[in-house]
C-alpha cells in the first residue's frame, strides 16, 4: 500500500521536504538580527505610507479577477481597471456615508437609552445580586467615612496683634475684572479646523487608491520584476510559483470578504428581526470585525448586547442577541470556513496571534485587521521562494520536522509517548509495514549515521533501543494490512492466504542482526510482521552468531533466514564473513539479506550478489516480508521492489487551507 494520505485544501502545494538542515554559527546570526531590526525600525517609521500600499497590494488580490473578467469581455486594460477601482471607491464611499448615518442616529437617541439603563440598573437592585452589590457599596461607603473622621482638623490661624507692622499686612488692593475675547476665525482658519480630523483618512484613502491604480496597471511588469528578484534562473519554476501564488491569494482573500460579507448580512437580518436598532451598522461591523483574529467575533457581539440591553426594558432582545452570535459564529467559524478554503488560513494559531501582536504593535488598529492577510501573504512567499522558506517554518502550520525527523527527536528525546501518539495518527492511513518502512526504518538510520559519527552517547543508545522496543510492543495487537480509515470504509476486504503450517513453528524463520546498535530492533520489527501472517519466528542476536558462537548455535526447524543489517557505509565486510559462517552452520537454508543501507539503494542485485553472498537482497521491509511469504507458499522469491521516492511520507501531515 502507498504510503499516502488525502491533503487537506491549501493556499499553496507543499514544500520539498528536507530532511536535516547545517548548524548555524552565533555569529552569523548578528546580519540577520541587524537586518531584522531595520526592516522593524522602516515598518514602524514609514507606517503612514506603507500602511496605504499595504491595503493596496490586498485590494489588487481581490480585485485582479474582476479586472481579468473585465478584459475578457474586451473592456480594454485601463477602463477594466478604471472601472474596477471606481466600483472599489464607490463601495467604500457608500459603507462610509452609511455608517456616518447610522452613528449620527445612535448619537440622536443616546438620552432616551439612559434613561432605560437606569430603570434596569433599578430593577436589578431588588434581585439578590443587586442587595448583594448595595451591601458590597455600604461597606465601602463606611469604610471611605471612618477615614474621614480620622483625619485631624486643621488648626486656627492665630492673628498677631502686636506692634509688628509685618504681622499685620494690609489687605489687597481690589482686583481688577479682565474678559478676553477670542478673535474671531477667518474662513480658511475655520475651514481648517472643521477638515483636520479628516485629511488624514481621505490622504490615506486617496494613496490606497492610486497605488491600487499603478499595481493593477503595471501588474505583469511587476510579477516580471518580482521573478527577476526571486531567481531568473529557472524562469518556468519560478513564474509558475508566482502566478499560483497569486491566483490562491486572490481566491483565499476572494471567498474571506464573500463569507464576512455574508456573515454581517445575516448579523443584519437578525438583529432587525429581534428589533435592535441601526442593524444596517452592527452588519457592517460585524462583517469588519471578522477579519481580526480571536478578538473580532467578541467584540462584534458586544456593542450589539449593549444597545439592545440600553433599548430593551426587559432582557429578550439581549438574550436574542446573545444566542444570534452564539450560533453564527461557530457555525461560520467550524463548518462554512473549513468547506470553503480549509481548516486554517495555513498559519499556526500561535502565528495567528503573535502576527495579530507584532503588527497591533507596529500600525495600530489598522495593523490588526491587516495582520492576517499580511501574514498570509508572508507564509506564500515563504512557500515559493527557497531564499524566505523560514517564513514558512516560522508562520506555517505544516509541522517544521518531518515525519521521519519527528520520530527520531522523540526516541531520542527517550519521549516514547509521542512517539506512540505521532505513530496512532500516521497509522490512520496507512499500514504498519508502510509505517515501519517508511517512518521507523528511515529514523533508525538517521540514529545509526549519527553512532557512525560518534556523536551518540551509551545511554542515548540503550534509550533509543527501550523505546523502540516499546513502541514494537504497543504495535503487537494492531492489524498490519491496512489503515484504520481504511479498514473501516471497507471491512469485507480479501484477506491474505494463510501460510502453511509447516511454517508456522516458532524458528521456521531466522531474524538475524547484524552488529549495529539498531539491528536487533530492525529484526524484532521484521519479525513482528512475519509473525503477524503466521510465519514461526525467532530473533537470533549478533553476539549469537559470532565466529566465537556460532558453533553453539540451535538451528531449530530454520527454514529461511533474514540477515538484517543497516550498515551505513563502506564495504559490509561482516555480513560477508557472517553469510559464509551462516551457510556453513545451515547449508539448506536460504538466505535473504536485509541491507537497508540509504547509501547502496540504488545497486542492483548482480552488484549486491558480489558484495554478499545471499540468495535474494532486499532493501526494504516489505520487500523482505514478501519475500518471506512468497518462500512460505512455495513461490519464486520475488525481486526487490525499487525504493520509494525519499520524502514520499512528508505527505503524512497536516495541511493548511
Amino acid at each position: 500500500m502507498a504510503l499516502t494520505s488525502t491533503p487537506k485544501p491549501s493556499l499553496v502545494p507543499p514544500r520539498p521536504t528536507r530532511i536535516a538542515a547545517a548548524a548555524t554559527p552565533p555569529q552569523a546570526l548578528t546580519s540577520p538580527l541587524i537586518v531584522a531590526a531595520l526592516i522593524m525600525a522602516g515598518l514602524y517609521v514609514g507606517r503612514d505610507v506603507l500602511i496605504p500600499i499595504a491595503i493596496a497590494i490586498l485590494l489588487s488580490f481581490v480585485l485582479g479577477p474582476l479586472v481579468n473578467l473585465l478584459r475578457r469581455w474586451h473592456f480594454g486594460r485601463f477602463l477594466s481597471v478604471a472601472t474596477s477601482v471606481v466600483l472599489a471607491l464607490g463601495t467604500a464611499a457608500a459603507l462610509a456615508t452609511l455608517i456616518g448615518v447610522q452613528l449620527a442616529d445612535i448619537a440622536k437617541d443616546v438620552p432616551r437609552y439612559r434613561s432605560t439603563i437606569e430603570r434596569k440598573i433599578e430593577g436589578l437592585n431588588d434581585t439578590p445580586a443587586g442587595r448583594l452589590a448595595g451591601y458590597v457599596a455600604s461597606i465601602g461607603r463606611t469604610m471611605h467615612e471612618s477615614q474621614e473622621e480620622a483625619k485631624p482638623e486643621p488648626k486656627p490661624e492665630v492673628k498677631s496683634t502686636g506692634p509688628n507692622p509685618q504681622a499685620n499686612p494690609a489687605p489687597p488692593d481690589k482686583a481688577i475684572l479682565v474678559e478676553v475675547k477670542e478673535r474671531v476665525p477667518g474662513p480658511v482658519t475655520l475651514a481648517g479646523t472643521l477638515l483636520s480630523p479628516i485629511l488624514h483618512p481621505l490622504a490615506t484613502i486617496g494613496i490606497v487608491f492610486v497605488v491600487l491604480l499603478f499595481l493593477l496597471m503595471q501588474r505583469e511588469d511587476l510579477r516580471d520584476r518580482m521573478i527577476r528578484l526571486a531567481g531568473s534562473s529557472d524562469l518556468h519554476r519560478t513564474t509558475v510559483a508566482m502566478d499560483d501564488a497569486a491566483k490562491r491569494l486572490s481566491r483565499y482573500f476572494l471567498v474571506q470578504l464573500a463569507l464576512n460579507a455574508s456573515f454581517g448580512l445575516v448579523v443584519g437580518i437578525g438583529l432587525y428581526i429581534l428589533g435592535v436598532p441601526n442593524p444596517v451598522l452592527w452588519g457592517i461591523f460585524s462583517a469588519l470585525m471578522r477579519f481580526v483574529p480571536y478578538v473580532g467575533a467578541f467584540v462584534s457581539a458586544l456593542f450589539p448586547l449593549a444597545l439592545a440591553a440600553a433599548v430593551d426594558p426587559g432582557w429578550s432582545m439581549v438574550i436574542g442577541t446573545l444566542i444570534l452570535f452564539l450560533i453564527l459564529e461557530p457555525l461560520v467559524g467550524h463548518f462554512i470556513e473549513p468547506m470553503l478554503y480549509g481548516q486554517s488560513t495555513g498559519m499556526s494559531p500561535f502565528a495567528v496571534l503573535v502576527s495579530a501582536l507584532f503588527w497591533t504593535w507596529l500600525w495600530g488598529p489598522v495593523g490588526l485587521l491587516l495582520s492576517t492577510p499580511l501574514t498570509v501573504c508572508l507564509v506564500v512567499l515563504g512557500r515559493h521562494v527557497d531564499k524566505l522558506e523560514f517564513l514558512d517554518v516560522l508562520f506555517g502550520d505544516r509541522p517544521a520536522l518531518t515525519p521521519v525527523e519527528n520520530f527520531y527527536q522523540r526516541i531520542l528525546a527517550d519521549d516514547p509517548e509521542e512517539a506512540q501518539e505521532h505513530a496512532d495518527l500516521i497509522l490512520k492511513n496507512c499500514s504498519l509495514t508502510a509505517y515501519y518502512d517508511e517512518v521507523v526504518v528511515k529514523g533508525l538510520e538517521l540514529a545509526a549515521r549519527d553512532a557512525a559519527r560518534g556523536v551518540l552517547t551509551t545511554d542515548q543508545k540503550t534509550d533509543i533501543r527501550t523505546s523502540v522496543g516499546g513502541l514494537i510492543a504497543e504495535m503487537a495487537d494492531r492489524d498490519d494490512l491496512r489503515g484504520d480509515t481504511e479498514a473501516k470504509a471497507d471491512p469485507d476486504a480479501p484477506r491474505p492466504e494463510p501460510v502453511p503450517e509447516t511454517w508456522r513453528p516458532a524458528g521456521t524463520v531466522l531474524c538475524v542482526a547484524g552488529r549495529s546498535f539498531v539491528d536487533e530492533s530492525a529484526c524484532a520489527i521484521l519479525a513482528q510482521l512475519l509473525g503477524k501472517r503466521g510465519i514461526g519466528v525467532r530473533v537470533v542476536p549478533f553476539s549469537d552468531v559470532s565466529r566465537a558462537k556460532i558453533a553453539d548455535l540451535d538451528p531449530g526447524p530454520a527454514k529461511l533466514v533474514c540477515i538484517v543489517s543497516m550498515a551505513i557505509s563502506g564495504e559490509p565486510t561482516h555480513l560477508r564473513r557472517l553469510t559464509e559462517r551462516l551457510r556453513r552452520t545451515l547449508p539448506d537454508a536460504r538466505l535473504v539479506l536485509g541491507l537497508w543501507q540509504a547509501d547502496d539503494a540504488g545497486l542492483d542485485e548482480a552488484t549486491r550478489r558480489r558484495a554478499v553472498d545471499a540468495d535474494i537482497h532486499v532493501s526494504s521491509l516489505r520487500a523482505a516480508v514478501d519475500a518471506v511469504v512468497a518462500a512460505a507458499h512455495g513461490e519464486v522469491i520475488p525481486a526487490p521492489k525499487a525504493p520509494e521516492p525519499e520524502g514520499e511520507f512528508a505527505r503524512v501531515q497536516p495541511m493548511p487551507a
